[in-house]
C-alpha cells in the first residue's frame, strides 16, 4: 500500500507538472484546491483525488496490520486477506488514474473495503475471545 501511495503521489506530480509547464501556469495561480480545479483539467488531477482516497480506508488497513504484526497474530488468512485488499486497491488506482469509469472503480473500491472489514471484524472476534 505504500508503494501504491508512492507511485500515485509520483503520477500526480508528474501529470500536474507537465501540464504546469507546457500551459506556462504561473504557480501563484494554485493557491487552492479550488484554483487549481479552474485552470488544470479533471483529468489531470484524477491521480490527486485518488491520493487523498489513499489516505481514508487504508489508513485502518495499517492500523490493522501494525495490530496484528505486534500481537503476532498474522496468520495465512490475514496475509491473503491483505494481498487481496491491495491488489483491489492498486486495481481501483489503475481505473481512477486513467479511465476513471465510476461503477467499475466503486465496485473495485467496494471489494476491497469488504475484504478490510471482514479482515477487521476477525481480528476483533479474536480480541474478544482472548479477553
Amino acid at each position: 500500500m505504500m508503494a501504491l501511495t508512492m507511485i500515485v503521489w509520483i503520477v500526480m506530480y508528474v501529470r500536474r507538472l507537465r501540464y504546469i509547464a507546457i500551459h506556462r501556469i504561473d504557480p501563484q495561480q494554485l493557491t487552492t484546491p479550488e484554483q487549481g480545479a479552474k485552470l488544470i483539467p479533471e483529468a489531470v488531477n484524477w491521480p490527486a483525488y485518488n491520493l487523498r482516497n489513499l489516505f481514508e480506508v487504508p489508513v485502518l488497513f495499517y492500523a490493522l496490520s501494525l495490530y496484528l504484526i505486534v500481537t503476532n497474530t498474522v496468520d495465512h488468512g490475514y496475509v491473503i486477506g491483505a494481498w487481496t485488499f491491495v491488489a483491489f486497491r492498486a486495481l481501483h488506482s489503475l481505473v481512477h488514474c486513467t479511465i476513471n469509469k465510476v461503477k467499475l472503480r466503486f465496485i473495485l473500491y467496494f471489494l476491497s473495503t469488504i475484504v478490510l472489514w471482514v479482515m477487521l471484524l476477525r481480528a476483533a472476534v479474536e480480541w474478544l475471545q482472548k479477553a
